[in-house]
């Protein structure tokens, strides 16, 4: 076949059209959205609160004006989509209709119930206090997209280290530069963690840290990150989400580094806040005058007198020497630090404005569109990648634009490209080693292997680490006079909801049997003893939802209810559980399995257990496809 060469720069072009049709489809998907489904729906994704009540607005330390919004109503088990930096917008409703209030607002802080959201300037929150009946939403996010397109075209346009990056990505035939030196030892790394974090000290461009499940990939970065702080001053360290952020931050935080987060954690709580830019900015000494010179400004433009000639130059002043103070706040935080970390988006925040670093660490690189990894590949001059790229994918609306190629991460086009400047991490530490075995077969190569203190670790004795109920084994044809009638089984798939997914209940049910039973199994003096845990996945969102409330109705699970979570696989993301169970919900004639057939999500999902896996599914609609025959053929055997 022969193929067109592009450059770096027509690929790029191609990327910004795809991303351009993502922009679209994300668009067009929300103004569907919010015109047309119903409150209550929104409500059940986790995309609005409502009713929610107002509480007190303020200014932060940040001089933005914010106000309060506690969630009310039963509501509340619901996991919402809310996270600092999301927009959102106000309604108020009356009957069945919804009324706008034409302004956005930006998320600050999340904790449980109680949201605080950054609002402009002016009296639009007035009016929200004062209405009846009100509610906040998600708003289509419009600056993520503006900050994506503007590195895509500040990376066409690029000369120097950041148009060199840009051709070495692109460029098979160009070589990635190292640095020579001796390998460092650590002693408490794996020979293939050592390596990884010897290769990522020898790069002067690119290097990529590649961590299947359970095999230490955010020790081993946290390893590379502080050697890479003995030689420089300051480096940046960026993920696709909040939670990624926190997680790394948590841990750089725990190995005595000192970290500036930009943007607010997920997790709200005293430790994870004592490193956040605005908790630091608040605690520091010349605060207290920064924030007596702000309010002073705040009352002198409140009560201006008509003919003060003095109002200016008084305004002047103080806006001066407020300025001043915050520029010296900021250089000390910024100069104390020594990693700086945010989300990729939020790496083009102004508090960074002219920053230089010599180095940039991206963790989950796999799950980021490549249009958001190159907003801070900006700052930099090389970049360390560390991710999976046969976990979770980036979340992607448009189908066109998913197939004509905006999945491709930016690390797995230098996967493809650069094949030298990856390290595959092969010791896990998490599963036995039949759970794990599959996963490292179809996906890793088989490379990877099982540290030997969890290879055989196992809940009871001569337990089968997986297991497949098959609920096609359970359908019983109903009687009818007709003969050979088609069976209408009782674990069928149905819809709910135009695009809220599909559900099994059926199989939801026999979800919460099989737990039961396995439970009995091992006794409930060793289950909260040990504090056995299992996570409960599903990869349709109706279908957790239904979980939820059934394991909610069970008498049988109540003592048990802080060891068990159930979530998408998404929501599972670097998790791990003692126990996993798997209700796939796909159950037809014609073999569809829709989205199940991202093999990723499997993997990430069977990968979560240590211990023991336990998937429901209809094996006569899944073994249609080979992945599942292999999987389920590989069950039946052990």
């Amino acid at each position: 076949m022969h193929t067109i060469m592009t450059t770096p720069i027509q690929a790029l072009q191609q990327q910004r059209l795809l991303l351009q049709m993502e922009y679209a489809a994300e668009k067009e998907a929300y103004r569907q959205q919010t015109e047309k489904m119903g409150l209550q729906r929104k409500v059940k994704r986790g995309d609005a609160w409502w009713p929610v009540r107002m509480g007190k607005s303020y200014y932060n330390s940040l001089n933005q004006l914010v106000v309060e919004i506690i969630r009310q109503g039963d509501d509340n088990e619901i996991e919402h989509n809310f996270e600092f930096g999301k927009p959102v917008c106000f309604f108020s409703m009356t009957g069945e209709k919804a009324r706008w209030f034409n302004f956005t607002a930006t998320v600050s802080y999340v904790d449980g119930d109680r949201m605080v959201v950054a609002v402009p300037d002016n009296g639009h929150i007035i009016d929200v206090q004062g209405a009846e009946n009100v509610g906040v939403q998600l708003f289509f996010d419009e600056t993520s997209y503006k900050t994506m397109f503007e590195a895509l075209d500040r990376v066409i346009r690029a000369k120097g280290r950041l148009g060199y990056l840009r051709d070495l990505f692109y460029t098979p035939a160009m070589k990635a530069e190292t640095f020579s030196f001796a390998a460092l030892h650590f002693p408490y790394l794996n020979p293939t963690q050592e390596d990884a974090v010897n290769k990522v000290l020898r790069a002067k461009d690119v290097a990529i840290v590649h961590g299947p499940p359970g095999t230490g990939k955010t020790t081993t970065l946290v390893e590379a990150i502080y050697e890479t702080l003995r030689r420089e001053n300051q480096v940046l360290v960026c993920a696709q989400s909040n939670m990624a952020v926190d997680w790394i931050s948590e841990k750089l935080v725990d190995r005595g580094i000192n970290v500036l987060r930009i943007g607010n954690p997920t997790r709200v709580n005293d430790k994870m806040l004592s490193f956040t830019y605005e908790r630091r900015f608040e605690s520091h000494p010349d605060y207290t005058e920064l924030w007596a010179i702000r309010k002073t400004i705040r009352d002198l433009r409140a009560h201006r007198k008509r003919g003060d000639e003095k109002y200016h130059q008084k305004m002047e002043r103080l806006k001066e020497r407020a300025t001043e103070l915050e520029l010296r706040i900021n250089a000390q935080l910024f100069g104390e630090a020594r990693v700086i970390a945010s989300t990729l988006v939020g790496s083009s925040s102004h508090l960074l404005e002219g920053q230089k670093f010599g180095t940039l660490f991206i963790d989950e690189a796999a799950q980021a569109l490549e249009a958001a990894c190159w907003i801070p590949i900006r700052r930099v001059s090389r970049v360390i990648f560390a991710g999976d790229h046969c976990q979770l994918p980036p979340t992607i609306k448009s189908f066109a634009a998913l197939k004509a190629g905006l999945g491709k991460t930016l690390m797995e086009r230098i996967v493809d490209n650069r094949p030298e400047t990856v390290t595959l991490l092969k010791m896990q530490y998490r599963m036995n080693e039949e759970i794990m075995r599959f996963s490292s077969d179809w996906f890793y190569g088989n490379q990877v292997e099982s540290a030997p203190e969890v290879k055989y670790r196992s809940i009871l004795d001569l337990d089968i680490p997986m297991t497949w109920i098959d609920t096609s084994e359970f359908d019983e044809p109903e009687k009818t006079d007709i003969p050979e009638s088609p069976r209408q089984p009782l674990f069928r798939e149905e819809f709910v909801g135009e695009s809220f997914g599909r559900i099994n209940k059926a199989e939801a049910e026999l979800t919460l049997l099989a737990l039961e039973s396995y439970f009995k199994k091992i006794g409930k003096e060793r289950i909260l003893e040990e504090r056995l845990d299992v996570g409960v996945i599903s990869p349709y969102r109706a279908q957790v939802q239904y979980l939820r409330r059934l394991f909610k109705k069970r008498e049988f699970f109540k003592p048990y209810r802080s060891l068990i979570s159930v979530n998408t696989v998404d929501g599972f993301q670097g998790q791990e559980r003692d126990i996993i169970l798997i209700s796939l919900v796909r159950s037809n004639n014609e073999g569809q399995i829709g989205f199940l057939r991202d093999l990723r999500r499997m993997n990430v999902a069977i990968t979560r257990a240590r211990m023991k896996v336990i998937i429901l599914g209809d094996a006569s609609t899944l073994t249609r496809h080979t992945f599942y025959k292999r999987l389920y053929d590989y069950i039946e055997a052990l």
